[in-house]
């Protein structure tokens, strides 16, 4: 079976959601790569030790935005936490046969904007 890779996409957000991480396992190819402003070119298995960890705070994602571009997937969300915070991502996932082998991630901001429209947050001295 074909996977259509916003579905593959999808289902892996939801498998956070879900706290199911077998789901997860599933959908991630065991050359896989994870990598983030604070993570570089992850393996499989630190990525599931340093992330997996995060669905436990994790409440549901709203999609903003999902393009499909050959194997990769964009997709902009917004993320709710078990504690009513909110937050934006941006990730680049790619998915060959079904699977996750690449994510990139780009970290948004927090809902609400702690900066006022038309301004900007005041650096610390």
């Amino acid at each position: 079976m074909q996977w259509d890779p916003i579905a593959v996409a999808r289902a892996s957000y939801q498998a956070y959601v879900d706290k199911d991480r077998a789901a997860l396992e599933r959908l991630v190819a065991d050359d896989f790569h994870f990598t983030s402003p604070l993570d570089n070119r992850l393996d499989r298995a630190t990525y599931f030790d340093r992330c997996w960890p995060n669905s436990k705070f994790l409440a549901g994602f709203d999609f903003l935005h999902c393009a499909q571009q050959g194997d990769r997937v964009f997709v902009a969300y917004e993320a709710r936490t078990n504690e009513g915070k909110r937050f934006r991502n941006t990730e680049m996932l790619t998915v060959r046969q079904g699977r996750l082998v690449e994510v990139e991630v780009f970290f948004g901001w927090n809902m609400p904007h702690p900066a006022p429209t038309g301004g900007f947050v005041a650096e610390a001295d």
